[in-house]
């Protein structure tokens, strides 16, 4: 017998793969969490029967949310991470020896007990004592923290369920004030090829924009997401993520990445034109 994990990318698209065992099954307080093994994706782990994680393609969208803004600002040394229960995100930001404090948010504590049993590739630096890991909504959290971080990267669920307060204006607008007067926003911005989700992304753009002085949208190639064409928005108060970038300065740390590099940096946000045309009918 043949086991496949199918999703529905569309009404009319689905995405299947072999499945050689489930790992794990539960309903959390928020969710339900899954983790397979597969031999083309090696284990992977969904929400709600959604790809949040494979181990053979998770490097992708790690390198693209965590060092694009970090080659931006060499001096960040307070983040906020809200949602990355999966620990990949941290694990990034750890590699920088000039980041002090990284608050990470998610409000399900199931969520990273899990990952760090079954996915230690992506959890392996959530016990770095620069961590505070805090289980609690990041929507609550953020109202409080007025001036307060140099950059917060929310590396949330899609904008349903559990993170569906992570892309309203009122969030986005915290997240402004909580950030310091030069700070960065980071977030998925969903794909803009199925419809539903080009939806999404410029419902976050346009609220983006709203606040901030410098809104720019980057995209990586991510081969389990849907389409496979995946965007992240770069929001700022000061800096423009290609006209800062700081190239000399982020290669001389001599951080090995298999797929971030300072030039796909800048060819990053160089869109094509259907994905240009959603994000200008965005502030119409």
């Amino acid at each position: 017998m043949e086991l496949w994990y199918t999703e529905e990318h569309s009404e009319n698209v689905r995405f299947s793969i072999k499945v050689d065992e489930q790992l794990y099954s539960a309903q959390s307080p928020f969710q339900r969490i899954d983790v397979f093994s597969s031999k083309e994706f090696g284990k992977f782990f969904t929400l709600d029967g959604l790809m949040m994680v494979t181990e053979k393609d998770e490097f992708i969208y790690h390198d693209m949310i965590v060092h694009v803004p970090m080659a931006v600002n060499p001096k960040i040394e307070k983040v906020l991470v809200i949602g990355a229960g999966d620990g990949g995100t941290v694990r990034e930001l750890t590699r920088y020896e000039t980041i002090k404090h990284i608050d990470m948010v998610e409000i399900d504590k199931m969520v990273v007990d899990v990952c760090i049993k079954y996915l230690p590739q992506t959890a392996c630096k959530l016990d770095d004592k620069r961590v505070n890991l805090l289980f609690e909504d990041g929507l609550k959290f953020v109202r409080t923290k007025v001036n307060e971080y140099d950059l917060i990267i929310v590396d949330s669920t899609d904008p349903f369920g559990p993170g569906e307060g992570l892309f309203t204006k009122e969030f986005y607008g915290n997240c402004f004030n909580a950030l310091k007067e030069d700070g960065i926003l980071v977030n998925q911005h969903e794909t803009p090829y199925y419809e539903s989700y080009a939806k999404s992304m410029q419902r976050a753009h346009k609220r983006i924009n709203e606040f901030f002085p410098v809104c720019r949208v980057y995209q990586a190639h991510i081969p389990t997401y849907p389409s496979g064409h995946w965007l992240f928005g770069f929001a700022s108060k000061k800096y423009d993520p290609v006209k800062d970038l700081n190239a000399e300065n982020w290669n001389k740390l001599g951080l090995k990445t298999k797929y971030y590099n300072t030039d796909l940096h800048t060819g990053a946000f160089a869109l094509p034109n259907y994905v240009i045309d959603l994000l200008k009918a965005s502030h119409e």
